[in-house]
């Protein structure tokens, strides 16, 4: 395990209740929480998150699906998605891929309005880095770390586990695909769009730009 830098801010643990700072999605990404009132309960997602890269850095991927947390099958390997990531990233290490995963993973989480999430990766240094056991030094993923611990801070709950990777193949599967054949993951991804959001090729652009990948 590389050593690096020490986190900042306040240490977690494999779960964490945290504050609720201000709202880290963009006002027109925001989808209203399920009303408590009328019988729903907020909405909770287990997070599956995968990253590839052909070279170490090479051709890279990420892949990723948001389960809602209340099926009965929530958190078996093949579990149906809500929705999915299947993303192309250009020329990346593996680590940045795997944390692209994460980052993008977050963002749509907000957009779903999930109000807790369950991170069940096999990236065990991914893991360990954000539940604060483990230090980031590599200055290529600080960014990605830091943007994915603002994203987590807007969450009610939220909690990261590491799994064997043979559990984790839909996800595999997704960073693969966007690898072999974009034009598919690009199309993966649609299946699962939500009303009003931008197209599939403008949203990777975008993202991609704020994330610096």
């Amino acid at each position: 395990m590389p050593e690096g830098e020490t986190v900042r801010g306040s240490t977690r643990g494999a779960e964490g209740t945290t504050r609720r700072p201000a709202d880290p999605r963009p006002a027109d990404a925001r989808v209203p929480a399920p009303d408590a009132a009328g019988g729903d309960a907020p909405l909770r997602l287990v997070i599956r998150t995968d990253g590839a890269a052909r070279g170490n850095p090479g051709p890279a991927s990420c892949g990723g699906v948001l389960i809602d947390a209340s099926r009965p099958d929530a958190r078996e390997p093949d579990a149906e998605p809500l929705a999915v990531i299947a993303r192309p990233l250009g020329v990346r290490t593996n680590n940045v891929a795997e944390y692209a995963g994460v980052v993008l993973a977050l963002r749509l989480a907000h957009r779903l309005g999930a109000r807790e999430v369950d991170l069940v990766l096999d990236s065990n240094l991914i893991v360990e880095q954000l539940t604060g056991r483990w230090r980031v030094r590599d200055a290529k993923l600080k960014g990605l770390f830091d943007e994915a611990q603002r994203l987590l801070g807007g969450f009610q709950r939220w909690s990261a586990t590491h799994e064997p990777r043979a559990r984790n193949r839909a996800a595999d599967a997704l960073a693969n695909l966007a690898l072999d054949d974009p034009e598919a993951a690009a199309v993966a991804e649609q299946r699962y769009r939500l009303p009003g959001q931008a197209p599939a090729t403008d949203r990777r652009t975008g993202e991609r730009r704020r994330a610096g990948l």
